[in-house]
């Protein structure tokens, strides 16, 4: 009887989440899951990273060079408990790299990329067709394929990652290392 009783008791994972109990993770999250979770449009991560690179990572090799381990692992625990962390603190203004390479991880860890499997042989026949303009038209309607978190998050990220390509006389990080990393 007691054991029915304090199982059936139990509170659910929206109640648990609605007083604070239950956070959701950040890092090795669904995408969509997560942003649904957020009510955000794309993840805090990448907002706060890519805001902060912007104005304080135009640096020689961001997103190139590694930041020092636990300053990443630091702030992913930060991220990770529902705390929009500090960037501009000392310890990360003096280790840049650690925010460049927070973005990286947070999106190496996604159980689906931000790409998706789902669409991988559709991006994979697009880029090998023959002409540039072929292959531009054929990955942008593979692309128009994303699921809306996705979509929204890789538009993000293009974005930053083409203001970061304009200070390439700086950062040594030109177009092409940029789509490396």
């Amino acid at each position: 009887g007691f054991l029915l009783t304090f199982l059936k008791s139990r509170p659910t994972r929206q109640r648990l989440k609605q007083q604070g109990i239950l956070k959701e993770r950040v890092f090795g999250c669904d995408l969509g899951e997560h942003l649904l979770n957020s009510g955000l449009d794309v993840p805090q991560v990448l907002q706060s990273c890519s805001e902060f690179v912007e104005v304080h990572g135009i640096v020689d090799g961001i997103y190139r060079l590694s930041g020092i381990s636990s300053n990443v692992q630091k702030l992913r625990h930060e991220f990770d408990s529902g705390h929009n962390p500090d960037l501009t603190r000392v310890t990360y203004l003096q280790d840049i790299h650690c925010v460049g390479s927070l973005c990286k991880l947070y999106f190496r860890e996604l159980p689906n990329p931000l790409l998706t499997f789902q669409l991988y042989p559709h991006f994979a026949e697009a880029v090998s067709e023959g002409s540039d303009s072929v292959r531009l038209l054929k990955v942008h309607k593979v692309i128009q394929q994303l699921p809306p978190p996705h979509y929204r998050t890789l538009h993000y990220l293009l974005h930053h990652l083409s203001t970061m390509a304009s200070y390439s006389k700086m950062t040594g990080m030109h177009v092409r290392n940029l789509a490396i990393v």
